[in-house]
């Protein structure tokens, strides 16, 4: 057989690229699949954290900011800690961008505060001297989502087996726990906002898109990794 394929550069090349193929598939897809799962402590964005990142979404906010740290110290220096594919296991679809005509969010969490969100969104250059990025005014005056957000995340839960409503974990259940625990959050973020018309809103149960966006971005580092829990032989 060897002989054969000695004499005929053909059929060589094909058993080559066969063999080639079949030790790629064998030594990359486990790998893949393992680097692909939820790491360890992952949570599952909230129903706050989901309009928000909706408003992301409908704002085009990845055609400027990436959310993928690459592992040169330049960025980890600038950035933070680089990504790891299993930290986007709950994401659908993908924010990572291509283009970085503002800096990389996927560690903004880690970094900034409710407050400041609050001002660069209003007036960017208040805090960001020269900054280009537009005003987004508009998202102190419209409400979110909460209807669709809630749909996202139940989807998320019964078609992609997301883990949410687990002992200790990101609640869920059904609609009306979910605008509890919506409204419950919201607060959390006005409190400490200065805006009053927001919170005059929230204290009529409505929630604007800012507020969940600035609960998104709050999201966006290694706060949404819970620590690994110590064994009760390691206490």
């Amino acid at each position: 057989m060897f002989t054969f394929l000695e004499k005929n550069p053909f059929f060589f090349t094909l058993a080559f690229v066969v063999a080639f193929a079949v030790a790629g598939v064998v030594e990359i897809l486990p790998n893949f699949f393992k680097s692909a799962r939820p790491i360890e402590g992952l949570k599952p964005y909230t129903i706050l954290e989901t309009a928000g990142r909706q408003v992301y979404i409908n704002e085009g906010c990845y055609n400027c900011h990436s959310q993928l740290i690459r592992p040169f110290q330049a960025e980890v220096q600038r950035y933070g800690a680089y990504s790891l594919s299993g930290e986007y296991a709950y994401d659908r679809p993908f924010l990572w961008g291509s283009r970085r005509i503002g800096p990389d969010l996927h560690r903004v969490g880690d970094v900034r505060t409710t407050a400041w969100h609050e001002k660069h969104m209003l007036d960017p250059t208040s805090v960001v001297p020269g900054s280009i990025m537009p005003a987004y005014k508009h998202l102190f005056k419209k409400d979110a989502d909460f209807n669709t957000a809630f749909a996202e995340a139940y989807t998320q839960k019964e078609v992609f087996n997301v883990p949410y409503d687990k002992p200790g974990g990101v609640q869920l259940g059904d609609m009306q726990k979910a605008k509890k625990l919506f409204l419950e959050e919201a607060k959390g973020i006005v409190d400490h906002m200065q805006d009053p018309e927001i919170k005059a809103a929230l204290k009529e149960g409505r929630v604007k898109e800012i507020v969940a966006l600035i609960a998104y971005l709050n999201s966006l580092g290694q706060g949404r990794i819970e620590a690994p829990k110590a064994s009760a032989k390691g206490q």
